[in-house]
């Protein structure tokens, strides 16, 4: 009897998942399995918030396997042992996984030159790093000809079915309370009101989003209007596919919503454009991708001043309010986290890598691509990044895209009164310091 083995990674879904599919396309027996490797030194350990958002996943697909007559298998361990032994312990004679961009892959080129039968699939993105590439063979690093190249090749394939039944394979399986992945701490109590991990709750987040929000997508840089998705952490753990968003949504446009879609499939393209600078980067987390920021006279943290950022008391009504609705909710609107990044880099002067660091732990949406590569955009270290002279000023941000405080007000309260605290900092003195260090860092004279 055959017997395959679907190693399941970013990619916490039954339907449209390629991996799964060829598995049952080509063994009688399809044995699943999650690894949580937080030991091998290509695997950036998981943030708090993505772990609860992992418990809760795993639960959710548990469950959607079990209904089809199959068992999801848990190990904790390094993959490259971990998987081998499964496969020894099942008698597997195929082993199937979906591909991934960072260093991590240098674990599955390991397991695929001594696993028998192993296949890489491609669940994760739309188009992959080698697909695209410049005219003169090189990556892209400007996302405008990116995107053009990516629009002008063929559409998405149409996503797979989910199966109906899934012929399983009994195997010891830790328990998913001895990974202890809640924290231990009460600070998660409000994502359970603002989250359904698992691939039923990404789907229900597409429908609504289709439903209600694509009419009002022109107006996602306000925070205080529920205009945007909600997806990205959905997208991050794999339980909605880029094709299932990409098809749900063409087949919702219309004349009306034209605009509004193209520009949401475009941040889609940014998703994949972010996949691309980590797949030739792979440790854009830790380092600048233009070099020259690597001479920047960032400031020593004080602790008093980052304390303030994290815990959204900086006086600065717009961070504040951004800070506080990420430590309850897991995350953060697109604009106010441009925004809460650009004061830590540029007015506190903050080396972008200890913020990337605090979203890597509070996010349910951390996401190895994405949260780096929009880190060095906004510090201007990164690829076609906004230049570092570009400083945000929150303020006037505030004004314009939450005029009458709705977002601000829900996240604090006491913002107007006297209690509300005075600014940790002055944004023109320090918006001046910051171009200075920027003049200094290109050995330029002072006026």
């Amino acid at each position: 009897m055959t017997t395959a083995l679907v190693w399941l990674r970013d990619d916490l879904r039954v339907a449209d998942n390629p991996a799964l599919t060829a598995a049952l396309k080509t063994a009688e027996r399809v044995a699943v399995l999650y690894v949580l490797d937080d030991e091998s030194p290509e695997i950036r350990p998981l943030g708090a918030a993505s772990k609860w958002w992992l418990h809760h996943s795993l639960r959710a697909l548990s469950r959607a396997i079990s209904e089809r007559g199959g068992q999801l298998i848990l190990r904790r361990g390094p993959a490259r042992r971990v998987v081998a032994e499964v496969v020894a312990e099942i008698g597997a004679t195929s082993v199937h996984w979906s591909r991934r961009f960072g260093a991590a892959r240098a674990i599955d080129s390991d397991l695929k030159a001594t696993l028998p039968d192993a296949h890489s699939h491609n669940g994760t993105l739309l188009h992959e790093p080698w697909s695209l590439q410049t005219g003169g063979g090189t990556p892209f690093k400007v996302f405008t000809p990116f995107w053009k190249a990516y629009r002008a090749g063929d559409p998405p394939r149409d996503p797979f079915p989910a199966p109906d039944a899934i012929p399983g394979v009994e195997a010891p399986s830790d328990s998913l309370e001895s990974w202890d992945l809640l924290p231990s701490i009460p600070w998660d109590h409000e994502f359970p009101d603002t989250w359904s991990p698992g691939e039923a709750g990404g789907q229900a987040r597409l429908d609504r989003f289709v439903a209600h929000g694509l009419a009002l997508y022109h107006r996602r840089d306000e925070p205080g209007v529920e205009a945007t998705s909600g997806l990205s952490p959905h997208l991050r753990f794999g339980e909605i596919s880029p094709y299932q968003v990409w098809h749900g949504i063409e087949a919702a446009t219309t004349a009306e919503n034209h605009a509004n879609a193209t520009r949401f499939l475009s941040e889609i393209g940014w998703r994949e454009f972010s996949y691309h600078q980590l797949f030739h980067n792979t440790d854009i987390h830790e380092r600048n991708l233009r070099s020259e920021f690597d001479g920047f006279p960032w400031s020593p943290p004080d602790p008093a001043i980052l304390g303030a950022w994290r815990r959204g008391t900086t006086g600065i009504s717009l961070v504040d309010a951004g800070m506080r609705e990420l430590w309850r909710t897991g995350t953060m609107h697109n604009r106010v986290r441009m925004v809460a990044a650009s004061f830590l880099i540029k007015n506190i002067g903050i080396d972008w890598r200890i913020g990337e660091a605090w979203f890597w732990d509070t996010l349910v949406d951390a996401d190895e691509a994405s949260n780096p590569a929009s880190w060095q955009w906004v510090a201007g270290s990164g690829y076609d990044a906004a230049p570092y002279f570009r400083v945000f000023n929150p303020e006037l941000q505030a004004a314009k895209f939450d005029p009458d405080a709705t977002y601000r007000l829900r996240w604090v309260p006491e913002f107007g009164t006297p209690v509300y605290p005075e600014p940790v900092i002055s944004l023109s003195d320090s918006r001046a310091r910051a171009l200075a260090d920027y003049t200094t860092m290109r050995g330029e004279r002072q006026p």
